[in-house]
């Protein structure tokens, strides 16, 4: 058995103490166990070596019940067999003892399935059994059960067994059999078993039939009508830059597949929980076989897009699942994400948000209680709001501004700061021009470094964005070359970084000094809460 531990660790107990009951019900979703741990309860039960919790596996009894033709384990489908008649003839020897094991082994399987007279007949048996019969029932549906017969068993809930432990032992069993196979692969069986260990048996292996004695990433795919997920990585990067154009364009070669569109839904939205996770608990993700592409994304959108993104792509599923349309709705799904998407500032949107704005600061009302940059201190009472003083403590810094040269003039060094801000980039391309240092230039090729820890950010594609976007405008044919290697100079992002943290304390000091702060403190006993306290952008 793979999981179910709390159902093994009761039956394990009860066998090993003797205590055991005339009667169990095994309930769960297919393919978890049912029947499987129904079968191990009777050999436990009838073992030639004693009733255990460990079953030899090798007496004649043991392995008559293995190969089904055990004559005192009685096997039922309760679906061909739901009349009355048949259950009676079912219980007519059951007085009878056993003819070779110890107990005589009642398992009737989907049990919820007989009629009601047949629950009748049924239930006086179990109202006064006999010592030598153990009824064993699984049903995926209990709640179909009389009330009176679930209150004579002992009820046993199976869960759906989770996807790594599907996989792990997956793992296991390819490994034991020496099949070559790809993790992604064994990763997509696991996930589309949908916490059936039978069902991922049974997909492997027709899985392997199909890709002739192996497991492979493209072959599994192709059998279970997913996609590949680079290509959804390439629509999460279309929507980080805000390129509704390219995102489109992605549907277009995505749709020659003829994929189910319900199933790219799932999977786009499988991958926001994962890029939430690496934002939010990265401890664990060091080993993702797909990092290497979540990594630039989750410095490219901010934790709480990622939360939006994921409620929409869920929330729009079943509109996905009921269009005739499955290519049109998919698209209206990521026209929502784009509709939705948070304003990125462009070059004239940049410009205004440089442009010094006059601090304003409402007179503290010190009748009014709440705040959100103050609390009320040891003393108690009322604390009025200081919000605005707090925003309006530090002016924005001034935007840098860079002048293309006139055409076939001479070409200088570059402001890399201010190159970086004026070529109005977004996205994943932004970040990775944000991240580096401008060293020098050979013949039409700019030469960049960059800290070997922001490596993964580095791609062909991203670098012919940031090499369109300075051809464009500087205009001229230029090419860039990205160095792994400690920068010589502050980068643009460490450049925000540094700026941020020095208007912020600089906010701080403002307050600590600011007149009506103080009056606030001194008459409500109130204190500043530094981590509300942010500069005015």
């Amino acid at each position: 058995m793979v999981g179910q531990e709390h159902v093994l660790r009761a039956l394990i107990n009860a066998l090993d103490s003797d205590r055991l009951h005339h009667a169990f019900l095994f309930t769960g979703t297919r393919g978890v166990g049912k029947t499987t741990i129904a079968r191990i309860l009777a050999k436990s039960l009838n073992c030639e070596t004693g009733v255990s919790s460990t079953p030899c596996g090798e007496c004649s009894a043991c392995q008559e019940i293995d190969q089904g033709r055990f004559v005192d384990l009685i096997e039922v489908d309760a679906a061909s067999r739901t009349k009355v008649d048949d259950t009676r003839e079912l219980l007519d020897n059951v007085q009878y003892a056993p003819t070779r094991g110890r107990y005589k082994v009642y398992l009737i399987d989907e049990v919820h399935m007989l009629s009601p007279n047949s629950f009748n007949a049924l239930l006086k048996t179990l109202e006064e059994p006999p010592p030598h019969v153990k009824f064993l029932f699984a049903t995926t549906d209990p709640q179909k059960m009389p009330v009176t017969v679930l209150s004579r068993c002992l009820q046993f809930s199976l869960k759906r067994i989770p996807m790594q432990m599907i996989a792990d032992h997956l793992e296991n069993v390819l490994g034991q059999e020496g099949i070559e196979r790809d993790e992604s692969a064994v990763n997509l069986l696991a996930r589309a078993a949908e916490g059936s260990m039978r069902d991922a048996l049974s997909l492997m292996d027709q899985a392997i039939g199909f890709a002739g004695g192996e497991l492979r990433d493209a072959e599994v795919r192709s059998m279970l009508g997913t996609i590949d997920r680079s290509q959804l990585f390439d629509v999460l990067d279309a929507i980080a830059a805000g390129d509704g154009a390219r995102a489109l364009e992605v549907v277009a070669d995505l749709d020659t597949q003829a994929p189910d569109y319900k199933l790219v839904a799932e999977e786009l939205a499988v991958l926001l929980q994962r890029l939430a996770r690496l934002q939010i608990v990265p401890k664990g993700t060091e080993d993702w076989e797909d990092l290497a592409r979540l990594s630039p994304l989750a410095e490219a959108m901010a934790p709480e897009d990622v939360q939006l993104y994921y409620q929409i792509v869920v929330k729009s599923m079943s509109d996905v699942a009921a269009a005739s349309d499955g290519r049109s709705a998919f698209e209206m799904l990521l026209l929502r994400l784009l509709a939705f998407r948070p304003l990125v500032d462009s070059g004239e949107a940049t410009a205004k948000k440089a442009e010094p704005v006059a601090p304003v600061a409402r007179p503290a009302n010190k009748d009014s209680a709440g705040g959100a940059a103050s609390e009320t201190g040891s003393a108690g009472g009322s604390v009025a709001p200081v919000t605005d003083v707090a925003s309006a403590a530090v002016e924005p810094a001034p935007a840098t501004s860079v002048t293309p040269p006139a055409s076939g003039g001479n070409w200088k060094d570059p402001d890399w700061h201010g190159l970086v801000d004026a070529l109005g980039m977004t996205g994943v391309a932004q970040q990775l021009a944000m991240n580096c240092v401008y060293s020098h230039r050979e013949g039409n090729t700019l030469h960049l470094e960059l800290a070997e820890q922001h490596g993964q950010l580095v791609s062909g594609r991203l670098q012919e964005r940031i090499e369109e976007s300075l051809s464009r405008f500087y205009g001229e044919k230029l090419k860039i070359q990205i160095d792994l290697k400690e920068p010589d100079g502050e980068t643009p992002a460490q450049r925000d970084a540094r700026r941020q943290a020095e208007r912020l304390a600089q906010a701080k000091r403002s307050l600590e000094v600011d007149p009506t702060v103080n009056e606030l403190r001194e008459t409500f006993g109130a204190a500043l809460k530094e981590d509300t306290i942010a500069p005015l952008d």
